[in-house]
């Protein structure tokens, strides 16, 4: 589950329904605050592949409808999406990095690129602190991930 949230809106993950877990580990992705819509949607996509293939318990099972035909699975949690400038980015990167959280970067230069080589090729032409972040990712404790993207709003 996806949770795009109005920055004015009141909810909160933890004001979903009851029937919805509270899990230990909260995951976040941070979008840079000047993408196009295209942009976001896939940088969000493909910072969520990083994450549902970063750890084997983070799917549940596949989906099934009531005539058996059966769908993918999906993460088992919710995944806050929320917004920051490329200060922030880059800080949020290197909070994660040193508190040690698996986390997943997407740069600018990746939307002109167009294969995974490629994509790992022009993250390692650039220094850690010179990376153009335009979108992080991140899983860790609720705590922990709840300092590290502090100052990030929901995003619009």
């Amino acid at each position: 589950m996806l949770v795009f949230m109005h920055e004015n809106s009141t909810a909160t993950i933890d004001s979903l329904p009851a029937a919805t877990a509270r899990f230990d580990t909260k995951v976040v992705v941070v979008l840079n605050d000047d993408l196009l819509p295209w942009q976001e949607l896939n940088v969000t996509a493909f910072l969520m592949s990083a994450i549902a293939t970063s750890a084997p318990d983070l799917t549940g099972e596949p989906y099934r409808d009531r005539d058996g035909n059966q769908y993918l699975a999906m993460l088992r949690q919710p995944v806050l999406v929320m917004s920051a400038g490329s200060d922030l980015l880059a800080a949020v990167r290197q909070k994660a990095l040193g508190r040690g959280i698996p986390t997943a970067v997407y740069t600018r230069e990746l939307f002109s690129t167009s294969h995974d080589e490629a994509n790992r090729a022009a993250v390692a032409d650039v220094p850690a602190d010179s990376l153009n972040l335009v979108g992080i990712a991140l899983r860790g404790p609720r705590n922990v991930v709840d300092r590290i993207v502090k100052g990030a709003r929901m995003h619009e």
